[in-house]
């Protein structure tokens, strides 16, 4: 039997990772529509900061000073929910961290450090979701990547750690659903969000990081998120220009490491010197509130692929239109055009067609 959710505007929300980017914008646009929220970060000033705009506004929210990689912390947060609004109904994982720079420059200890975040925060979330909404039912919402079925040069680490959320909550979803339990696990598959990351990643680049075009706004993620909230959904890709990347991945491995190597890694460094290397979202929580980043190109505010996702109609039609434009561009290379100059237009010519926007 299909699991029911609630309208967003009768649900409490527990969302990690709601002090920046992604987890923020919707923090603000789930109290906007009406739903109670429990919110965790690791910034105490941010975080009351963002409970006391939402309450000032007329909303519902509280907040736990929460580092996801302790699982105590972890705990604290579903107990502060069911003590101040007697449980929730979704979970969502968004807290992240992140690393930029070649593997051989990376200490072991920071890698770990990630994945204690991205991947273990991420389980000790969904656990703990488990044991209440076993019971009550609702829906956990994972946030991944579209690194979650590809990989980006100079972001190894992080995408290793994308392809264990993907692997984890597969399986979750799966034994769940066996259970017969009421409970929807989905995932979601950003491509390049306009938020924070990059500045917040330990870079270990000559060059300070940057997102490589596209990017989209942190509201096209936030906006699948609430949908996801209300819909059973098992994933949902947002951002075209990810879908793109990620049926290369599967169609043309190689063209896309020609061009992960010859392309994609340039467009990941800005222009100018990076910061010092102490100043990074792995070491330190960010204290300020902050959606956006630093990429320089123009931020696509909405994406018409995943909006028509979310349609059941037009999603096998969209889906349709991006297998025939990969393979077309993969015929491309395989008609003459050198492997690097293939990989190249074939990204730049996905990146530009409606069908990925």
């Amino acid at each position: 039997m299909a699991t029911k959710l609630k309208k967003l505007s009768k649900q409490v929300l527990v969302i990690t990772g709601a002090s920046s980017g992604i987890g923020l914008v919707t923090a603000r646009m789930a109290a906007e529509k009406g739903a109670k929220l429990v919110l965790a970060a690791r910034s105490e000033n941010a975080l009351r900061q963002l409970c006391d705009e939402i309450n000032d506004a007329g909303g519902h929210a509280t907040y736990v000073v929460a580092d996801v990689s302790n699982q105590d912390d972890v705990r604290r947060v579903a107990q502060a929910a069911q003590a101040e609004f007697g449980g929730f109904d979704t979970w969502i994982n968004d807290a992240g961290v992140s690393i930029y720079g070649k593997l051989e420059d990376i200490p072991v200890e920071d890698m770990r450090k990630l994945f204690d975040t991205n991947v273990w925060g991420l389980i000790y979330g969904s656990m703990e979701a488990v044991k209440h909404l076993k019971q009550r039912g609702g829906a956990i919402i994972n946030v991944g990547s579209i690194l979650s079925e590809s990989t980006a040069i100079l972001q190894t680490i992080y995408s290793a750690s994308k392809h264990a959320v993907k692997g984890f909550t597969d399986g979750l979803r799966m034994e769940l659903e066996m259970d017969e339990a009421p409970v929807v696990v989905t995932l979601i598959k950003p491509a390049a969000i306009d938020t924070p990351y990059p500045l917040h990643a330990k870079n270990y680049m000559e060059r300070e990081a940057q997102h490589a075009p596209p990017a989209y706004a942190p509201e096209t993620v936030a906006r699948a998120i609430l949908h996801c909230c209300e819909v059973p959904e098992r994933e949902i890709t947002v951002g075209g220009g990810g879908r793109a990347m990620v049926g290369m991945a599967h169609l043309a491995p190689r063209l896309l490491d020609k061009f992960m190597e010859n392309v994609f890694a340039k467009q990941e460094k800005a222009d100018y010197a990076p910061r010092p290397l102490h100043q990074n979202g792995l070491d330190h929580a960010a204290g300020r509130l902050e959606e956006r980043g630093n990429y320089p190109g123009h931020t696509r505010e909405t994406s018409l692929y995943t909006t028509a996702t979310i349609h059941p109609l037009v999603t096998a039609a969209v889906a349709g239109a991006v297998g025939l434009g990969v393979a077309a561009l993969v015929r491309k290379s395989k008609n003459g055009t050198t492997t690097t100059a293939a990989a190249d237009s074939a990204v730049t010519e996905a990146n530009s067609a409606q069908w990925v926007e």
